[in-house]
């Protein structure tokens, strides 16, 4: 059952997925659609789960669930992980790996393997003071809080 994403509890269970490249407007309003009837329809054992979603930046695709509602179970987040692999498929992007970095340089996005981002970090071209995304968090509230942080306070702070 689609919520919006605001009235989601700061507890609820989330998932980021980060795409390898910057997704048209077009191809967001597709994605959105589609989010939009898989959210609707999502279930864990025949029970509709309480879910939204957001999109930012024309490169993140979040997911939220209430799990105080009803546990997400196995099966109902294969399908999560189903409904992303299709749009990695539809859109020839990667959605799933997590040996990326996205983090901002100025106003742009950059998007980078984490070999790559520590070769940065090592020849000073980005610091402990640049935004990145901080796609480990796991609910709402740490989202809200250490999603777009500095490296020095996220696990990229290794690299500095």
């Amino acid at each position: 059952m689609y919520v919006d994403f605001e009235s989601l509890p700061d507890e609820s269970k989330i998932w980021i997925y980060q795409s390898n490249r910057k997704f048209s407007d077009a191809e967001f309003s597709e994605i959105e659609s589609a989010l939009q009837v898989f959210i609707q329809n999502w279930t864990a054992h025949g029970t509709g789960l309480e879910a939204s979603y957001q999109l930012k930046y024309n490169r993140f695709i979040i997911i939220a669930v209430n799990q105080a509602v009803q546990q997400a179970t196995g099966c109902s987040i294969d399908a999560s992980v189903q409904f992303i692999q299709d749009l990695e498929k539809k859109y020839e992007v990667d959605l799933l790996d997590k040996m990326n970095v996205t983090f901002k340089l100025g106003e742009h996005i950059a998007h980078k393997p984490l070999i790559e981002f520590k070769k940065m970090a090592k020849e000073k071209a980005v610091s402990g003071n640049t935004i990145v995304f901080n796609n480990l968090v796991n609910n709402i509230a740490e989202y809200n809080e250490s999603w777009e942080v500095p490296a020095e306070d996220s696990w990229h702070s290794r690299f500095f």
